[in-house]
């Protein structure tokens, strides 16, 4: 099948694009319910998962990303994945240890974002929409299939009128909290910049805001001005998908692969342990060690120091020592005594 394809890059827009045609298909019964008013979303997700593709492929084709995703694959099935995945994409534990700050923040942004792509996209392919009866209750369809009938004044309905509106809440918080720390905190001042780190999240909150006005058009004003309101939402909506693999926003959709991350350290640390040749330390798996080795060795880098070993094969603080010891001429890395902060978490 890769014959048939001029790249890695036009195979998955080709697969990603076909598949998403067949959804809609089903979904919108043979396209006999279309919103035309979201096809502006629909062209920006299609950018957007060119965008996506490009990056992936690009950080993908690594040789360390290389060996992580392969064997990744193979431990996706571990008893310990669906915790791992709960922890790193449910519930946010490794911010946690952060401070419960900045794990409110990331829970509001995070889940407030996943939030809305759950309502718009589907909406956006025809995948779930609403039809009503002359006795004034929704239907809710999901890929074709009439999934409930409930009262148009009823709690469901209310819920999904205004879920777009409970994220856009949460988004906004959760921005302005971020925010807050980075003109707050001293560390996050002196290694920010603008556009990597600002710019996301004023496009997250431009785009919360301008969603919340429409709702407040349509209530408190009768519609007036909604399809001005309506263009600026959209334009902010379709400028953030084309942006976002290309920012720092782009972790989102990457972030899926720390489980994969996290299976592989875990797997292998269970296996054997590599000992550090200066304190006799573990610190990862020899697995992990063989595998930093064989990347620098594909790139032409080589860390075998004199004294016979690689600077792979120590821990972290007697690396240190020992590079500071290649400058100073003392022998640094044999001094037993290690940093207070090894071992500090967070």
């Amino acid at each position: 099948m890769n014959n048939a394809f001029a790249s890695k890059f036009a195979k998955s827009m080709f697969l990603a694009v076909s598949g998403l045609v067949i959804l809609s298909i089903i979904g919108t019964r043979m396209f006999t319910h279309v919103d035309l008013n979201l096809y502006g979303y629909m062209v920006g997700t299609i950018v957007f998962l060119g965008g996506f593709f490009y990056r992936f492929i690009a950080w993908g084709e690594r040789p360390p990303t290389k060996i992580f995703i392969k064997k990744g694959f193979k431990l996706l099935f571990r008893k310990t994945t669906p915790k791992t995945a709960v922890n790193h994409l449910a519930v946010y534990k490794f911010i946690w240890n952060r401070g419960i700050y900045r794990w409110t923040q990331h829970i509001l942004i995070g889940w407030g974002v996943i939030l809305s792509c759950l309502v718009t996209f589907p909406l956006v392919f025809g995948w779930m929409y609403f039809t009503m009866e002359d006795s004034g209750m929704y239907t809710i369809v999901g890929m074709g299939m009439d999934l409930m009938t409930v009262p148009a004044d009823g709690f469901i309905a209310f819920m999904s009128y205004n879920a777009l509106n409970f994220s856009a809440i949460m988004v906004i918080m959760g921005v302005c909290m971020a925010l807050y720390r980075r003109l707050k905190n001293m560390q996050a001042r002196a290694e920010q910049n603008f556009m990597y780190d600002f710019l996301p999240l004023y496009l997250l909150i431009f785009i919360s805001v301008t969603g919340l006005l429409l709702t407040f058009i349509n209530v408190f004003l009768h519609g007036a001005g909604h399809y001005v309101m309506s263009l600026i939402h959209q334009y902010s909506v379709i400028v953030t998908l084309i942006y976002l693999p290309f920012g720092k926003l782009a972790h989102i959709p990457f972030r899926p692969l720390s489980v994969f991350a996290r299976n592989y350290r875990e797997h292998y640390g269970e296996k054997s342990m590599k000992q550090c040749k200066v304190c006799g330390d573990d610190f990862v798996s020899i697995e992990q060690s063989n595998d930093v080795i064989e990347v620098l060795g594909t790139n032409d880098i080589e860390f075998n120091m004199k004294d016979g070993f690689n600077l792979a094969e120590l821990c972290l603080p007697c690396r240190r020592k020992y590079r500071i010891s290649r400058f100073s001429g003392f022998a640094t890395h044999e001094v037993p005594i290690k940093e207070a902060n090894q071992n500090a978490k967070g």
